[in-house]
């Protein structure tokens, strides 16, 4: 019996101490790294001139406009819809999406001057969660012409500021280049001709 009884008190020891440090230490210790580190745990939030939020870092919205530099299509309910995100789930040789594909490639190729054949891949097609907020740097070099005319900007101004919001491979080899549409467009913003 008292054999039980030591084992039991060891027991509700370790269930003390291990409830403290998973259920309170831990998620403290998260909270404050996510404290520190505020643009990620915060959904890295983009802010205008004037301090108003504007969008997310991380998810994708709509531009209309030829003033504007477009994003990736979405595929996201009705188009960037955050609480519907998903991809088409249609396969590559469904009817509707070959059919979509063919309308988005021409219309970019009519919009940026070029031929179908070297509009990129990611101005015709949706990322999985339909919400990427980032195009390549090709994607975006495509749009420089139309974006600097309609705004009536040197053609090199646009260019470097498609260079100077190009990113890199995450840690120099992960992932692909690639330019934020919304801090792009933003930054494009402040540019006067």
């Amino acid at each position: 019996m008292a054999q039980t009884v030591r084992q039991a008190w060891v027991a509700l020891r370790v269930l003390l101490v291990m409830t403290v440090l998973v259920g309170i230490v831990y998620p403290l210790a998260v909270f404050l790294v996510g404290r520190v580190v505020p643009s990620t745990a915060d959904g890295s939030f983009v802010t205008d001139a004037s301090g108003t939020v504007v969008g997310s870092a991380l998810i994708g919205q709509p531009f209309d406009g030829s003033e504007w530099f477009w994003p990736r299509p979405s595929a996201a309910g009705d188009g960037y819809d955050g609480l519907a995100s998903g991809g088409s789930n249609l396969a590559a040789d469904n009817p509707d999406l070959v059919s979509a594909v063919a309308e988005r490639q021409s219309a970019a190729a009519a919009a940026d001057g070029v031929a179908p054949a070297e509009v990129p891949a990611d101005a015709v097609t949706a990322s999985g969660s339909g919400l990427d907020p980032d195009i390549s740097p090709e994607y975006a070099q495509q749009q420089v012409t139309r974006v600097a005319a309609a705004r009536g900007l040197d053609v090199a101004t646009v260019e470097s500021l498609v260079a100077d919001h190009t990113q890199g491979r995450a840690l120099g080899f992960v992932g692909e280049p690639r330019v934020n549409v919304l801090e792009l467009n933003l930054a494009l913003s402040q540019l006067t001709p």
